[in-house]
């Protein structure tokens, strides 16, 4: 069964809290998500480390039930 966008949100705030999360449906298929997370927490990560901070915080759904997902991750300005 397919994630719903607010369930992919709901893991990103709880594994990193404080972040702004924005998920779009790229393919209305709920497989194919974008997300951008916007963060302190990834304040002087490298984008590698960023984008390892939100797979951990989805709890290994990314390539079963969430297919694909396109990141875009920040530290706020």
């Amino acid at each position: 069964m397919p994630m719903k966008p607010g369930d992919i949100e709901d893991l990103i705030k709880a594994g990193i809290p404080g972040a702004k999360v924005v998920i779009r449906d790229l393919a209305g298929d709920g497989d194919h998500y974008a997300a951008e997370v916007v963060a302190e927490a990834f304040r002087g990560k490298s984008r590698v480390q960023q984008h390892q901070m939100v797979y951990n915080a989805l709890e290994g759904k990314m390539g079963g039930v969430l297919h694909a997902l396109a990141l875009q991750t920040s530290a706020p300005d």
